[in-house]
């Protein structure tokens, strides 16, 4: 790649010479040179200066949005011959949705670090809006999402199915009955996600097909407090079986079943919607696509 792109993305994003010098080994000068050089190769100044600050104009936010794809394409070039010389190893950034990132891909990772050791996993948590972000920024080598999703820019593919069960406390009323039916939820408080999540599109559709009306709902931006909120009585709620497999197994929650429910979804891998994708990225997906290479999902799915 041109060092003067790098360098003018490394002082964009350091908003300091000096520091954008120290980390690219060289003196403040010569950064300085890089960047008059661009800038009169652009015919414009790209970024504006003072002794406080250095910050880029609407000339240089073009310039710092394509010269940071260009880097990821440059990046991706040498790795994808790396990859035909190679067996996989490296860096792989994987972005997942909660529900999938905190109860699930902990298999998944031990799985493909039996595999292929070599290969060094960085993750990064959000919710399905965020992930989809992330990916089309080039930020992610993948993602993982959970309910549906379309985005043009990404290729979008289901791996498999997630049952969301409601979910209420042993103490619960409900808990009593032998048979629960709609009726029953509705009037009921109900615990929910952030809207973004993909947890949150799964519980609204089912408050609309079931023609649910909650008594009053409270948004949780984390499905641990939700579960505890559910085991301290506080309300009632929609999860994945697998967010709540341990706590089921220990009594202190109670999975339900009634008309309508468990409602089903489907976790899905995102990429760019590119032809080549890197070693590590195909291996990642292939212990993904095959759920008998980690027991513990076959296992949560039963």
């Amino acid at each position: 790649m041109d060092q003067a792109l790098l360098v003018f993305i490394t002082v964009a994003e350091q908003k300091n010479f000096t520091r954008a010098a120290e980390m690219l080994h060289m003196t403040q000068p010569a950064v300085s040179h890089y960047i008059k050089d661009l800038e009169q190769t652009m015919g414009t100044k790209l970024l504006e200066r003072t002794n406080k600050y250095v910050r880029l104009n609407k000339a240089g936010e073009i310039v710092f949005y394509h010269a940071k794809e260009m880097l990821g394409l440059h990046t991706r070039m040498h790795s994808l011959v790396d990859d035909l010389l190679h067996t996989a190893s490296g860096e792989l950034i994987i972005g997942a949705s909660y529900t999938f990132g905190e109860y699930i891909l902990p298999h998944v990772l031990a799985e493909l670090d039996r595999q292929y050791p070599l290969i060094k996993p960085t993750i990064k948590i959000g919710n399905t809006e965020k992930i989809a972000e992330w990916v089309a920024d080039h930020q992610l080598d993948v993602g993982v999402v959970e309910g549906d999703l379309h985005h043009e820019k990404l290729f979008i593919e289901p791996f498999a199915e997630d049952l969301m069960y409601l979910i209420i406390s042993t103490g619960h009323p409900l808990a009593q009955k032998s048979k629960i039916c709609v009726g029953d939820l509705s009037g009921e408080k109900w615990i929910v996600r952030e809207k973004g999540s993909g947890t949150r599109e799964m519980q609204e559709k089912v408050f609309e097909a079931l023609h649910i009306q909650p008594s009053e709902i409270l948004e949780f931006g984390s499905t641990q407090v939700i579960k505890e909120s559910v085991e301290a009585g506080l309300g009632i709620t929609l999860l994945s079986q697998w967010a709540v497999r341990k706590e089921i197994l220990l009594g202190t929650l109670k999975r339900v079943c009634c008309q309508g429910l468990p409602f089903s979804r489907k976790f899905s891998w995102v990429t760019q919607n590119i032809t080549f994708k890197t070693k590590v990225t195909e291996v990642f997906l292939d212990i993904l696509g095959n759920k008998s290479g980690f027991p513990q999902f076959k296992a949560l799915e039963k």
